[in-house]
């Protein structure tokens, strides 16, 4: 039964990007906010955004999200509307509390399009959260759908893209291919207070890549190595993040005389700036320099399962509230909470308020 009650509302959760190049430096002042970053270090921070005319893809893969959304849940019978808001661009988390405030939304679901447990992909959108409703009088209550990295919603779509960026290989490199499953690199401080008990970070994403690379070996009747690497590390150089950075490896693995590899960008729900430049860009770039033969896999996007996850999360978690006990589908290991413990994800600035948890 698709019931969203007591649901009014769905709120799709992200990160926003610039869409147009006047917009780039005061983008990147919202996300460094706090850090006294001057203007002239942002420039040169944005020049990835620059090269892509100032646009960041994100906003526009929310919009045909959002809008999957809307068409999964009408076609199921689900009367509920969609907003959607962001952390750092317009439109603003408080943009979109204001409208549901204005259109009488009660109580909402908030769906991340952030997968896995850390502060960066989770606390700090709670913490967003907080003060969005802080500052909007009369704010919907809201209600964070459960972490779904190992939902086959988000894995199976991830399956079938690395296959069909296998194919893409040549066939002599093919068989003996690698897959290199793809992450935004964090402190590794940050991992180790990821989740209730830390470490959370990692070990989700090498969940999933354990997940694939087992359903690829029953696809193909072969087992790919692979390994789990990361991108976009930022920060002082003092400070130690996790690694190794996808370059380094596939320099490695040239050196090892691997005849191909496969990128998988399983740490990323659509193609964002890390992808198309981080991957698309730079490590094509790496692998075209070293003659490494590369094919890069397809985020989740709007596939249709992917879509179909989100309503499968909002009813799930629906009944919960009404007390129901449902089937919490996932993959490889239980399905995560839906309310944070006290101290999940860990500010490494110090407490502040977060939504969606037991504080």
């Amino acid at each position: 039964m698709s019931d969203p009650h007591p649901y009014d509302a769905l709120l799709l959760v992200s990160f926003g990007g610039p869409e147009k190049p006047d917009d780039v430096v005061p983008f990147l002042r919202n996300v460094t906010a706090g850090r006294n970053i001057p203007d002239a270090r942002l420039e040169e921070v944005g020049e990835h955004y620059f090269q892509f005319g100032g646009r960041s893809p994100i906003n526009d893969q929310n919009r045909d999200l959002v809008d999957a959304i809307k068409a999964d849940l009408w076609a199921n019978g689900i009367d509920l509307p969609v907003y959607w808001g962001n952390r750092n661009w317009d439109p603003f988390l408080t943009e979109a509390l204001e409208e549901m405030r204005a259109d009488g939304v009660t109580r909402a679901a908030a769906i991340l399009t952030s997968a896995y447990s850390s502060y960066s992909g989770c606390r700090q959108y709670r913490e967003n959260l907080a003060d969005a409703v802080e500052a909007v009088p009369g704010a919907p209550r809201i209600d964070r759908l459960r972490q779904y990295f190992n939902h086959p919603g988000f894995i199976e779509p991830m399956v079938d893209a690395t296959l069909a960026a296998l194919a893409e290989l040549p066939e002599e490199a093919r068989h003996g291919g690698h897959l290199a499953f793809v992450t935004h690199s964090i402190p590794t401080a940050m991992n180790d207070s990821s989740g209730p008990r830390g470490g959370a970070y990692v070990a989700q994403h090498r969940l999933v890549v354990a997940e694939v690379v087992e359903r690829v070996r029953e696809e193909t009747g072969h087992r790919y190595p692979s390994a789990l690497v990361y991108c976009s590390r930022s920060g002082p150089p003092q400070v130690p993040w996790l690694e190794p950075d996808v370059n380094d490896h596939l320099r490695s693995l040239r050196e090892k005389g691997v005849p191909g590899v496969v990128v998988i960008p399983i740490g990323f729900v659509s193609d964002h700036m890390e992808v198309i430049y981080d991957l698309d860009t730079e490590a094509r770039a790496t692998a075209e320099e070293i003659g490494l033969p590369f094919a890069r896999a397809a985020t989740a996007g709007v596939d249709p399962r992917f879509v179909a996850m989100v309503r499968d999360l909002l009813v799930e978690r629906a009944a919960v509230e009404r007390g129901e006990s449902p089937e919490r589908t996932a993959l490889g290991s239980d399905a995560t909470w839906d309310r944070c413990a006290v101290g999940c994800c860990a500010n490494p600035a110090g407490p502040r308020p977060a939504l969606c948890g037991e504080e």
